[in-house]
């Protein structure tokens, strides 16, 4: 069992959720993992829960989906997803007409990268430092932070937070996903 599993264990639900999201678009099995950059048997053991869901994995489904990470996660406030030396805590999530607001509660171990891929067409992130320092990368700048630093920015390229060597980082998240017509 992977460390999100055993953090959250949303295995089985992640996988009924993506394959409803995947079936409600009309998508196949193999056109869904050729999106997402996975495996189609790797697609196919997430779907039945025969495999437990990374953060990066789910970055990599959602993208293609066109949802926000939290249309796949545990729909509470408190759900936890880690990897790799990264723990996002979900603090809330606020869906209205246009747009979803997702909070997250992100700490990256001393010298740990968390990069996404880039996310849906005007997806916005805002990252609000609270201990730790490291740096930002998005859409070709790198700019360091340190407690009480602000970066905000378009999303919709991929980007990276890295915590410095000495300290984790602890940051509030905040992902702001338009919501599309569909």
């Amino acid at each position: 069992m992977t460390r999100a599993a055993e953090a959250t264990g949303v295995g089985a639900g992640v996988g009924a959720r993506i394959r409803a999201l995947r079936e409600a678009r009309g998508l196949s099995l193999s056109a869904l993992a050729a999106q997402a950059g996975i495996g189609k048997g790797s697609l196919s053991e997430l779907e039945t829960g025969q495999r437990n869901p990374t953060l990066d994995t789910l970055y990599a489904v959602a993208t293609p989906l066109g949802v926000p990470l939290a249309a796949l996660l545990d729909d509470h406030d408190g759900a936890v997803v880690a990897d790799d030396g990264v723990v996002a805590t979900r603090v809330r999530v606020l869906r209205e007409p246009g747009r979803t607001t997702e909070v997250y509660l992100l700490r990256l171990a001393a010298g740990v990268e968390r990069s996404s891929p880039a996310h849906p067409a005007g997806v916005e992130e805002q990252l609000v430092v609270l201990s730790g320092s490291g740096q930002v990368e998005h859409g070709g700048r790198t700019v360091p932070v340190g407690p009480g630093d602000h970066v905000r920015f378009a999303a919709d390229v991929p980007h990276t937070y890295r915590a410095g060597p000495d300290a984790p980082l602890e940051a509030v998240n905040v992902i702001v996903t338009p919501v599309t017509p569909g």
